[in-house]
This record gives structure tokens, sequence and C-alpha cells, in this order.
């Protein structure tokens, strides 16, 4: 299995003749997953998996505010698991033009700020639930892993920072 994750992926586009073929490759990097911001996109991605998954299990509809932290969530939650494939695929590499570390600098720092809020409003949100019910615990999770995904993006931003510092 570690060979099929080591393997490379590669896609010809065929012009005609020799000459005019162009050839990329998509690689598995094996050392963003072992880095500081690889590590800290993957918790990301699991624990904003269980924010809105422990929200979405209950009756959140109820608690308008929680619609709320449900939204913020899930577009943080799509938008993290496409910049870890963008790092894992080491696509940015592809695109030099791009200013990626400065993107992902902002993103990292915006979701860190709308993470605050929302674990904010979700812990706000626990005392219109009944103590001991499934939506109790169900909120009081979620509240705990959003300051959990809110510290992981703080952290992210500020890697991304000081590598955003560094490159200038």
């Amino acid at each position: 299995m570690e060979d099929n994750l080591e393997s490379r992926t590669t896609a010809t586009a065929d012009s005609g003749s020799d000459a005019g073929s162009s050839s990329s490759t998509l690689a598995y990097d094996k050392h963003f997953v072992c880095s500081a911001p690889g590590l800290l996109t993957l918790i990301e991605v699991v624990f904003g998996l269980l924010v809105w998954m422990l929200i979405g299990g209950t009756e959140y509809l109820q608690v308008a505010a929680l619609s709320w932290v449900m939204c913020g969530s899930v577009v943080c939650w799509v938008l993290t698991v496409c910049q870890l494939l963008v790092g894992l695929t080491s696509v940015h590499t592809r695109f030099p033009q791009l200013p990626w570390n400065t993107l992902v600098l902002c993103f990292n720092s915006i979701a860190a700020a709308l993470y605050t809020i929302a674990a904010l409003v979700d812990a706000a949100s626990i005392t219109q639930a009944i103590r001991g019910r499934h939506s109790y615990n169900s909120w009081m999770a979620s509240t705990i892993f959003a300051f959990l995904v809110a510290i992981c993006y703080a952290s992210n931003a500020y890697l991304s920072f000081r590598s955003w510092k560094n490159q200038r």
C-alpha cells in the first residue's frame, strides 16, 4: 500500500508527435503531512468534520444561531479539504504565479476568526438545550471541537505568516 501512495499518477496529453507531447504529473507529497502546516490541516479536517457532524445530528434548526455555526463550519471544512488536497498533491508548485503563501495566510486567518466566533455562538447556544439530552451533549462536544479547530487555524495562520514573511 505504501508503494501505491508513493507512486505517481501521470497524465499525458498527446498532440500527435513526440516533440509536441507534454506530460504533467501529480505526486503524493508525503512530506506535507509530516510538516507542521500539514498536520494542522489534517487536524482541522478531522475536528471540523466532528463540529458539523455533532451539530447536524441534532435539531439545530430550532436554534437559529446554530444554523450559522453549521454554515461556517461546513464552508471552512470544504475549503480546508481543498487546501489539504492541494498540499498533498503539490498542485501549488504548478502555479508559481499565484501567491500561495498569501492565500493560505488569508484563509487561515479568516477561518480562525470565523471558528472563534462560531465556537462562542455554539457555547452560548448550549443554554437552550436540556442537560443530559442528546442535543446538549452534542452541542457541548461540538463547542469543544470548535475551539480546538480555532486554535489549529490560528496556529496554522501563524506558521503561514512566518512563511509569508520569510518569502518576502
